[in-house]
């Protein structure tokens, strides 16, 4: 784990979530997909077995043509009345993102911001992720104009690095923090994920069309001291370690159609048995059998179960990461962040030690410890 460079806490004093309106049903999307054409009868097993065994039930997508409800002008991704799934350029997918990217980042601010004593005049710095989309001037410069934070507020944008990207901007905060106690950061994940489906009968293409969704999850952290009653929730250490092996087996990259998500099936097994001999890089000389609540990424059905396994993990440690799974799918860097909510919006003990963790394209596992106490 990183060492300390101040002894002054780093606290997280909210969270906040967005999702689109439009919700995905997973058998309908299941069902779209099956009567495209060109689908091949191995690839329409492929997409059932997978569909079906993916763990989720709804998913949240901008793109409001996914209710297969017929469109008031020209269809972009879905063309509801012949039931086609659409190619468009990344041009074209880019434009949905800049139309739609704004008011999730505004909408989980807005939240996070809203559970707090804090004001947006409060906010000395913004730290914006994402990896689904490009513009300039980007996410940092909404939130600092919409929310009417002070033109001289420091901003950063964090882009492309995928599931694991809020930890880098937690890390980028705690520095912030570290450096100056009076600091209020604000961090706003937001991924449009849906604008990057792709056809095929590949089994990778098919697993990546089962599992990603949009949405947006915000964090305000600070040296300052919660107010009296706040549960405090201070961030104790952050780490990160590069996996031996399976750089090729999750990537991004920008296509003519859109992003290329690769994602092997052999993902999991790579993570689960890379995981224990990274414990010490990620949790320091904690034990993950001393940690109360796991905040563990859904990447997928059998990432969970792959981590729970290697870290020895029973079915309550892995609750809530199944529970926003089943509800929302995978949202990239937000998904963590969605998960870390539930927790902590659940009744506990006098004191607590929490653990997140993400995994992305490297493949690069990263984590926090974090401590609860419980407002008096």
């Amino acid at each position: 784990m990183s060492p300390a460079r101040s002894d002054a806490p780093v606290h997280l004093r909210a969270l906040g979530t967005a999702v689109p309106v439009t919700v995905l049903r997973q058998p309908d999307l299941r069902d779209l997909l099956a009567e495209q054409p060109g689908l091949s009868r191995l690839g329409l097993r492929r997409l059932h077995a997978t569909f079906d065994a993916s763990g989720i039930e709804t998913r949240h997508t901008v793109v409001d043509e996914f209710a297969q409800r017929p469109a008031a002008s020209e269809p972009v991704l879905v063309d509801a009345t012949a039931r086609r799934v659409l190619s468009p350029s990344t041009g074209t997918r880019n434009g949905l993102y800049v139309r739609h990217a704004p008011g999730l980042f505004l909408d989980a601010a807005k939240q996070a911001l809203a559970s707090t004593d804090l004001t947006p005049d409060d906010v000395t710095h913004v730290v914006t992720v994402s990896c689904t989309g490009f513009f300039a001037p980007g996410p940092d410069h909404v939130l600092v104009r919409q929310l009417g934070l002070a033109p001289t507020t420091q901003r950063f944008h964090l882009g492309f690095m995928g599931c694991y990207g809020a930890f880098p901007a937690l890390r980028l905060a705690d520095a912030v923090c570290r450096a100056d106690p009076e600091a209020v950061v604000l961090v706003v994940c937001a991924e449009l994920c849906s604008l990057h489906l792709h056809l095929g009968d590949d089994l990778d293409t098919v697993l990546a069309s089962s599992l990603f969704a949009d949405g947006a999850a915000a964090a305000v952290l600070s040296g300052r001291p919660p107010g009296p009653g706040e549960d405090v929730v201070t961030l104790d250490a952050l780490g990160t370690t590069l996996s031996d092996e399976g750089e090729a087996d999750m990537t991004w990259s920008i296509g003519d159609q859109g992003f290329d998500m690769v994602l092997t099936r052999y993902v999991p097994r790579i993570l689960g048995s890379s995981l224990p001999a990274a414990v010490p890089a990620l949790l320091g000389d904690v034990d993950p059998a001393d940690v109360d609540r796991w905040a563990v990424h859904p990447g997928g059905r059998s990432v969970l179960d792959h981590v729970q396994t290697a870290l020895g993990l029973d079915d309550e440690a892995m609750a809530a990461s199944r529970a926003v799974l089943r509800r929302y799918g995978n949202m990239s860097s937000a998904t963590v962040l969605f998960v870390l909510a539930d927790l902590l919006a659940q009744p506990a003990g006098a004191t607590e030690r929490l653990a997140a963790m993400a995994f992305g394209p490297g493949l690069t596992v990263e984590s926090a410890l974090l401590t609860r106490r419980m407002g008096a």
